[in-house]
């Protein structure tokens, strides 16, 4: 009798490993061991056809080599991270706002709100290929929507004397970062209002009516009591946000392809293009690695500094 209760937990332990042996399977199979795979992939010359071990020769071309113009690492290297940077800067912070500005609106008691969360919500569901067509045609510069709307907004008289047009948009390097940070934000409406929301309407109304009885206002409320208590919702939609961003392929290929004069060369579209185009994959493994390395060191601020603004509600304080 004594045996057989010590043997029990051990046989149900080993179902246990039954139950999760698909999952193990799956993620040694397609993420553990494409991960490995292309970690030595990284330290070699492969074109598809034949794979030569040159250590860490990809990585030096991107990053400290010299190269044949007399610079450091690789020009595309370079212009792609920043293209990367500037999108993501512009991007994350302005989708956040956006994004907790409208479930802000959203969690208002109003008649019809169903609807209204339907509408902002149906942007979002639009494929992204479909979606960047669409905006293609309202950033044309001469009977695009946009700038069809400007012109009527401002006049064009006066644009002329001014000795100003509406920008070029998508055909202007001046202009193409921000007509992609622009397009960003269709999606404002999508998965991470709903976070937002969700967020919103987990704050009790007792801490709305406490302020109250202090003489706070609507601003006071929001910074004092609304802000602190969604800071986690914050930190999850800013770190998911910046992986999200430093990741986009789908609107710089479809859109401009990289151009003009590889103003939207993002950091993804130019790993296409290595692996894709180009058959560098041993190259193309070495920029997915400090893709991750980056977004590791990201993360990893992220996670040190946020016990400094982030309020875990009932948390234990240091």
């Amino acid at each position: 009798m004594g045996a057989s209760a010590v043997r029990r937990p051990m046989r149900w332990d080993n179902w246990g490993y039954v139950f999760i042996l698909p999952w193990l399977v799956g993620f040694v199979l397609l993420t553990a061991g494409p991960m490995v795979a292309s970690l030595v992939l990284s330290l070699t010359d492969y074109d598809l056809a034949q794979a030569r071990f040159v250590g860490i020769d990809n990585y030096a071309q991107l990053i400290w080599q010299r190269n044949a113009q007399g610079g450091i690492g690789d020009p595309l290297f370079y212009k792609s991270l920043w293209n990367t940077f500037y999108y993501t800067l512009l991007s994350v912070p302005l989708g956040l706002t956006g994004s907790l500005l409208l479930a802000m609106l959203l969690n208002q008691k109003v008649r019809g709100l169903p609807v209204f969360r339907t509408v902002y919500y149906l942007p979002s569901l639009v494929p992204a290929v479909a979606s960047s067509l669409l905006w293609i045609w309202i950033l044309q510069p001469e009977r695009g929507l946009l700038n069809q709307f400007l012109l009527w907004l401002f006049d064009t008289p006066v644009l002329a004397w001014a000795g100003l047009s509406p920008p070029a948009w998508l055909h202007s390097t001046t202009w193409s970062k921000p007509s992609l940070v622009l397009m960003s934000l269709w999606g404002i409406g999508g998965a991470r209002m709903i976070i937002f929301l969700a967020g919103l309407q987990g704050i009790g109304d007792q801490y709305y009516e406490a302020a109250t009885i202090d003489g706070a206002g609507a601003w006071g409320k929001f910074r004092h009591v609304t802000l602190p208590l969604i800071t986690p919702i914050i930190f999850f939609n800013l770190v998911l946000g910046v992986i999200g961003a430093f990741q986009t392929f789908t609107q710089a290929y479809i859109m401009t392809g990289g151009g003009p004069e590889n103003s939207t060369l993002l950091y993804a579209l130019y790993l296409y293009r290595c692996a894709f185009e180009w058959y560098q994959m041993g190259k193309a493994s070495a920029l997915a690695w400090v893709l991750f390395a980056i977004l590791l060191v990201f993360t990893y601020v992220q996670f040190n500094r946020s016990r400094m603004w982030v309020h875990y509600e009932g948390g234990a304080e240091d």
